[in-house]
Protein backbone atom coordinates (compact mmCIF):
# COMPACT_ATOMS: atom_id res chain seq x y z
CA UNK A 1 0.00 0.00 0.00
CA UNK A 2 1.27 3.48 -0.87
CA UNK A 3 3.07 5.22 1.54
CA UNK A 4 1.09 8.02 1.45
CA UNK A 5 -2.26 6.59 1.86
CA UNK A 6 -0.92 4.94 5.10
CA UNK A 7 -0.68 8.41 6.23
CA UNK A 8 -3.90 9.59 5.61
CA UNK A 9 -5.56 6.55 7.37
CA UNK A 10 -3.68 7.01 10.52
CA UNK A 11 -4.95 10.23 10.52
CA UNK A 12 -8.72 9.39 9.22
CA UNK A 13 -9.54 6.04 10.52
CA UNK A 14 -9.37 7.85 14.54
CA UNK A 15 -11.48 10.30 13.62
CA UNK A 16 -14.19 8.15 11.70
CA UNK A 17 -14.08 6.04 14.84
CA UNK A 18 -14.58 9.01 17.51
CA UNK A 19 -17.84 10.18 15.01
CA UNK A 20 -19.03 7.00 14.65
CA UNK A 21 -18.78 6.57 18.89
CA UNK A 22 -20.80 9.77 18.98
CA UNK A 23 -23.15 8.69 16.44
CA UNK A 24 -23.62 5.38 17.68
CA UNK A 25 -23.92 6.71 21.49
CA UNK A 26 -26.95 9.51 19.93
CA UNK A 27 -28.32 6.54 17.63
CA UNK A 28 -28.60 3.85 20.71
CA UNK A 29 -30.74 6.34 23.10
CA UNK A 30 -34.23 7.18 23.13
CA UNK A 31 -35.95 10.69 22.11
CA UNK A 32 -36.11 10.77 26.09
CA UNK A 33 -32.66 9.99 26.92
CA UNK A 34 -31.13 12.13 24.10
CA UNK A 35 -33.16 14.83 25.63
CA UNK A 36 -32.06 14.27 28.90
CA UNK A 37 -28.60 14.50 28.26
CA UNK A 38 -28.69 17.90 26.11
CA UNK A 39 -30.59 19.25 29.52
CA UNK A 40 -27.98 17.84 31.61
CA UNK A 41 -25.27 19.87 29.40
CA UNK A 42 -27.25 22.84 29.18
CA UNK A 43 -27.93 23.71 32.95
CA UNK A 44 -24.30 22.80 33.44
CA UNK A 45 -23.27 25.62 36.13
CA UNK A 46 -20.46 27.59 33.62
CA UNK A 47 -18.75 28.87 37.07
CA UNK A 48 -17.37 25.21 37.97
CA UNK A 49 -16.82 24.63 33.97
CA UNK A 50 -14.37 28.10 34.04
CA UNK A 51 -12.48 26.55 37.04
CA UNK A 52 -11.67 23.57 35.22
CA UNK A 53 -10.59 25.59 33.11
CA UNK A 54 -8.13 27.61 35.34
CA UNK A 55 -6.85 24.14 36.54
CA UNK A 56 -6.22 22.97 33.28
CA UNK A 57 -4.44 25.90 32.39
CA UNK A 58 -2.27 26.08 35.44
CA UNK A 59 -1.40 22.57 34.28
CA UNK A 60 -0.49 23.32 31.04
CA UNK A 61 2.23 26.37 32.45
CA UNK A 62 4.00 23.95 34.99
CA UNK A 63 4.44 21.56 32.59
CA UNK A 64 6.03 24.35 30.41
CA UNK A 65 8.25 25.66 33.02
CA UNK A 66 9.07 21.95 34.13
CA UNK A 67 10.56 21.71 30.87
CA UNK A 68 13.38 23.49 31.62
CA UNK A 69 15.26 21.84 34.09
CA UNK A 70 15.62 19.04 31.19
CA UNK A 71 17.44 21.49 28.84
CA UNK A 72 19.34 23.41 31.34
CA UNK A 73 21.56 20.46 32.12
CA UNK A 74 22.87 20.24 28.46
CA UNK A 75 23.25 24.65 28.49
CA UNK A 76 19.87 25.51 27.00
CA UNK A 77 17.62 27.76 28.74
CA UNK A 78 14.63 28.73 26.66
CA UNK A 79 12.40 31.55 27.10
CA UNK A 80 8.67 30.64 28.91
CA UNK A 81 6.95 32.12 26.95
CA UNK A 82 8.43 29.93 23.57
CA UNK A 83 8.14 27.08 25.89
CA UNK A 84 4.41 27.26 26.83
CA UNK A 85 3.47 28.42 22.88
CA UNK A 86 5.07 25.40 21.80
CA UNK A 87 3.50 22.73 24.21
CA UNK A 88 -0.09 24.41 23.97
CA UNK A 89 0.81 24.53 20.02
CA UNK A 90 1.79 20.82 20.43
CA UNK A 91 -1.75 20.21 21.84
CA UNK A 92 -3.54 21.54 19.20
CA UNK A 93 -1.83 19.51 16.26
CA UNK A 94 -2.74 16.26 18.62
CA UNK A 95 -6.29 17.19 17.26
CA UNK A 96 -5.34 16.73 13.55
CA UNK A 97 -2.55 14.26 14.07
CA UNK A 98 -2.52 12.02 16.87
CA UNK A 99 0.46 11.91 18.88
CA UNK A 100 2.19 14.40 15.95
CA UNK A 101 2.17 17.03 18.94
CA UNK A 102 5.64 15.87 20.71
CA UNK A 103 7.13 16.32 17.09
CA UNK A 104 5.57 19.63 16.68
CA UNK A 105 6.79 20.94 20.25
CA UNK A 106 10.31 19.84 19.80
CA UNK A 107 10.48 21.58 16.09
CA UNK A 108 9.13 24.85 17.68
CA UNK A 109 11.67 25.36 20.30
CA UNK A 110 14.54 23.88 17.88
CA UNK A 111 13.40 26.55 15.55
CA UNK A 112 13.33 29.49 17.97
CA UNK A 113 15.68 28.74 20.90
CA UNK A 114 18.46 27.25 18.67
CA UNK A 115 17.52 23.49 20.57
CA UNK A 116 18.80 20.63 18.33
CA UNK A 117 15.84 18.63 17.55
CA UNK A 118 17.14 15.19 19.06
CA UNK A 119 17.94 16.74 22.33
CA UNK A 120 14.46 18.74 22.57
CA UNK A 121 12.44 15.70 21.37
CA UNK A 122 14.66 13.47 23.80
CA UNK A 123 13.40 15.62 26.98
CA UNK A 124 9.78 15.36 26.30
CA UNK A 125 10.33 11.48 25.91
CA UNK A 126 11.61 12.14 29.69
CA UNK A 127 9.03 13.93 30.55
CA UNK A 128 6.09 11.12 29.34
CA UNK A 129 8.29 8.41 31.04
CA UNK A 130 7.83 10.58 34.26
CA UNK A 131 4.19 11.53 33.70
CA UNK A 132 3.48 7.55 32.48
CA UNK A 133 4.90 6.85 36.09
CA UNK A 134 2.74 8.95 37.62
CA UNK A 135 -0.08 7.84 36.04
CA UNK A 136 0.47 4.49 36.71
CA UNK A 137 0.62 5.15 40.27
CA UNK A 138 -2.70 6.96 40.14
CA UNK A 139 -4.11 3.59 38.49
CA UNK A 140 -3.01 1.31 41.19
CA UNK A 141 -4.24 3.73 43.72
CA UNK A 142 -7.55 3.98 42.36
CA UNK A 143 -7.75 -0.02 41.88
CA UNK A 144 -6.88 -0.19 45.84
CA UNK A 145 -9.93 2.54 46.22
CA UNK A 146 -11.85 0.10 44.50
CA UNK A 147 -10.39 -3.14 45.88
CA UNK A 148 -13.96 -4.34 47.34
CA UNK A 149 -15.58 -3.77 44.19
CA UNK A 150 -13.43 -5.42 42.19
CA UNK A 151 -13.35 -8.65 44.09
CA UNK A 152 -16.71 -8.51 43.96
CA UNK A 153 -16.91 -8.16 39.72
CA UNK A 154 -14.22 -11.07 39.99
CA UNK A 155 -16.20 -13.79 42.01
CA UNK A 156 -19.31 -13.12 39.83
CA UNK A 157 -17.84 -13.16 36.75
CA UNK A 158 -15.48 -16.00 37.92
CA UNK A 159 -12.20 -14.38 36.52
CA UNK A 160 -8.91 -15.60 38.36
CA UNK A 161 -6.63 -12.17 39.58
CA UNK A 162 -3.77 -14.03 39.57
CA UNK A 163 -4.19 -15.40 35.91
CA UNK A 164 -4.47 -11.90 34.52
CA UNK A 165 -1.23 -10.97 36.67
CA UNK A 166 0.58 -13.77 34.80
CA UNK A 167 -0.98 -12.57 31.23
CA UNK A 168 1.03 -9.15 32.16
CA UNK A 169 4.04 -10.68 33.55
CA UNK A 170 4.08 -12.98 29.79
CA UNK A 171 3.45 -9.26 27.80
CA UNK A 172 6.37 -7.32 29.82
CA UNK A 173 8.86 -10.47 29.08
CA UNK A 174 8.20 -10.35 25.27
CA UNK A 175 8.54 -6.95 25.29
CA UNK A 176 12.26 -7.07 26.97
CA UNK A 177 12.95 -10.25 24.44
CA UNK A 178 12.19 -7.90 21.69
CA UNK A 179 14.35 -4.93 22.83
CA UNK A 180 17.36 -7.49 23.24
CA UNK A 181 16.87 -8.70 20.00
CA UNK A 182 16.40 -5.12 18.52
CA UNK A 183 20.25 -4.46 20.37
CA UNK A 184 21.81 -7.19 19.36
CA UNK A 185 20.20 -6.80 15.26
CA UNK A 186 22.52 -5.63 12.57
CA UNK A 187 19.77 -5.38 10.52
CA UNK A 188 19.73 -2.21 8.93
CA UNK A 189 16.49 -0.43 9.67
CA UNK A 190 17.06 -1.09 13.21
CA UNK A 191 20.59 -0.19 12.75
CA UNK A 192 18.75 3.46 12.04
CA UNK A 193 16.60 3.19 14.75
CA UNK A 194 19.70 2.46 17.71
CA UNK A 195 21.34 5.51 16.02
CA UNK A 196 18.24 8.02 16.22
CA UNK A 197 17.93 6.24 20.00
CA UNK A 198 21.60 7.76 21.08
CA UNK A 199 20.55 11.06 20.31
CA UNK A 200 17.11 10.56 22.12
CA UNK A 201 19.23 9.32 25.32
CA UNK A 202 21.30 12.19 25.79
CA UNK A 203 17.68 14.02 26.01
CA UNK A 204 16.42 11.35 28.63
CA UNK A 205 19.52 11.52 30.16
CA UNK A 206 18.74 14.86 31.60
CA UNK A 207 16.04 13.94 34.19
CA UNK A 208 19.35 12.27 36.11
CA UNK A 209 21.59 15.46 35.55
CA UNK A 210 19.13 18.09 37.12
CA UNK A 211 20.30 20.18 39.32
CA UNK A 212 16.75 20.77 40.63
CA UNK A 213 15.44 17.60 41.09
CA UNK A 214 12.71 18.46 43.56
CA UNK A 215 11.25 21.34 41.53
CA UNK A 216 10.98 18.76 39.05
CA UNK A 217 9.07 16.37 41.10
CA UNK A 218 6.95 18.78 42.55
CA UNK A 219 5.78 20.64 38.91
CA UNK A 220 4.96 16.76 37.69
CA UNK A 221 3.24 16.19 40.93
CA UNK A 222 1.27 19.01 40.35
CA UNK A 223 0.90 18.88 36.80
CA UNK A 224 -1.12 15.71 37.79
CA UNK A 225 -3.31 17.27 40.64
CA UNK A 226 -4.50 20.39 38.44
CA UNK A 227 -5.28 17.42 35.91
CA UNK A 228 -7.54 15.92 38.59
CA UNK A 229 -9.14 18.91 40.06
CA UNK A 230 -10.12 19.78 36.46
CA UNK A 231 -11.87 16.72 36.35
CA UNK A 232 -13.34 16.51 39.70
CA UNK A 233 -15.09 20.13 39.71
CA UNK A 234 -17.17 18.83 36.90
CA UNK A 235 -19.25 17.40 39.35
CA UNK A 236 -20.27 20.11 41.16
CA UNK A 237 -21.24 21.55 37.26
CA UNK A 238 -23.27 18.78 36.25
CA UNK A 239 -26.93 18.15 37.55
CA UNK A 240 -27.04 14.44 39.54
CA UNK A 241 -23.25 14.40 40.09
CA UNK A 242 -22.50 16.87 42.43
CA UNK A 243 -22.58 13.59 45.55
CA UNK A 244 -19.95 11.21 43.90
CA UNK A 245 -17.71 9.71 45.52
CA UNK A 246 -14.26 10.38 44.90
CA UNK A 247 -12.98 7.09 44.69
CA UNK A 248 -15.64 6.56 41.34
CA UNK A 249 -14.62 10.29 39.91
CA UNK A 250 -10.66 8.71 40.42
CA UNK A 251 -11.83 5.75 37.73
CA UNK A 252 -13.54 7.47 36.11
CA UNK A 253 -10.41 9.68 35.49
CA UNK A 254 -8.10 6.54 34.83
CA UNK A 255 -10.29 5.61 32.21
CA UNK A 256 -10.81 8.68 30.17
CA UNK A 257 -7.06 9.03 30.51
CA UNK A 258 -6.33 5.85 28.42
CA UNK A 259 -9.49 6.63 26.33
CA UNK A 260 -8.38 10.14 25.28
CA UNK A 261 -5.48 8.80 23.16
CA UNK A 262 -7.47 6.78 21.00
CA UNK A 263 -8.84 9.09 18.86
CA UNK A 264 -8.21 12.71 17.61
CA UNK A 265 -8.12 14.90 21.19
CA UNK A 266 -10.71 12.12 22.48
CA UNK A 267 -13.40 12.83 20.67
CA UNK A 268 -16.33 10.87 20.77
CA UNK A 269 -14.02 7.55 22.76
CA UNK A 270 -13.82 10.10 25.67
CA UNK A 271 -17.23 10.85 26.46
CA UNK A 272 -18.60 7.11 25.93
CA UNK A 273 -16.01 5.65 28.08
CA UNK A 274 -16.65 8.25 30.66
CA UNK A 275 -20.51 7.52 30.73
CA UNK A 276 -19.81 3.63 30.45
CA UNK A 277 -17.51 3.60 33.59
CA UNK A 278 -19.89 6.08 35.38
CA UNK A 279 -23.41 3.42 34.57
CA UNK A 280 -20.98 0.87 36.36
CA UNK A 281 -21.08 2.98 39.63
CA UNK A 282 -24.81 3.22 39.39
CA UNK A 283 -24.86 6.75 37.54
CA UNK A 284 -27.26 6.95 34.75
CA UNK A 285 -25.72 7.05 30.99
CA UNK A 286 -26.99 10.41 30.34
CA UNK A 287 -25.69 12.13 33.27
CA UNK A 288 -22.43 10.32 32.31
CA UNK A 289 -21.92 11.02 29.07
CA UNK A 290 -22.37 14.60 29.73
CA UNK A 291 -19.99 14.57 32.74
CA UNK A 292 -17.61 13.42 30.06
CA UNK A 293 -19.15 15.64 27.27
CA UNK A 294 -18.69 18.57 29.51
CA UNK A 295 -15.06 17.76 30.71
CA UNK A 296 -13.69 16.81 27.18
CA UNK A 297 -15.43 20.41 25.84
CA UNK A 298 -14.08 22.46 28.58
CA UNK A 299 -10.67 21.56 27.82
CA UNK A 300 -10.51 20.89 24.11
CA UNK A 301 -12.02 24.92 24.50
CA UNK A 302 -8.93 25.92 26.36
CA UNK A 303 -6.57 23.60 23.92
CA UNK A 304 -8.26 25.16 20.40
CA UNK A 305 -8.04 28.80 22.22
CA UNK A 306 -4.55 28.58 23.73
CA UNK A 307 -3.10 26.57 21.18
CA UNK A 308 -4.73 28.46 18.12
CA UNK A 309 -3.54 31.65 20.02
CA UNK A 310 0.09 30.17 20.13
CA UNK A 311 0.73 29.38 16.22
CA UNK A 312 -0.51 32.83 15.84
CA UNK A 313 1.84 34.51 18.21
CA UNK A 314 4.83 32.05 18.31
CA UNK A 315 6.21 33.79 14.78
CA UNK A 316 5.32 37.50 16.19
CA UNK A 317 6.64 36.80 19.24
CA UNK A 318 10.29 35.78 18.24
CA UNK A 319 10.54 38.35 15.48
CA UNK A 320 10.11 41.11 17.97
CA UNK A 321 13.93 39.67 20.03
Amino acid sequence: MNKRIVKILKIILPLLLGVFLVWYSLNSATPEEREELWLNILNANPWFLLLSMIFGGLSHLSRAYRWKFMLEPMGYKPRLPNSFMAVMAGYLANFGIPRSGEVLRAASLSSYEKIPFEKAFGTIISERIADVVVMLSITAFTLLLQTEYLLAYFNTHDINPLTSFGLLVALLLVGILVLQFIKRSQLSFLVRIKKMARGLLEGMRSIFRMKQKWAFIFHTLFIWLMYILMFYVIIFAVPGMENTEFSVIMAAFVVGSFAISATNGGIGVYPVAIGAILVVFGISKQTGEAFGWITWGTQTLLVLLLGGLSFIFLPIFNRQK
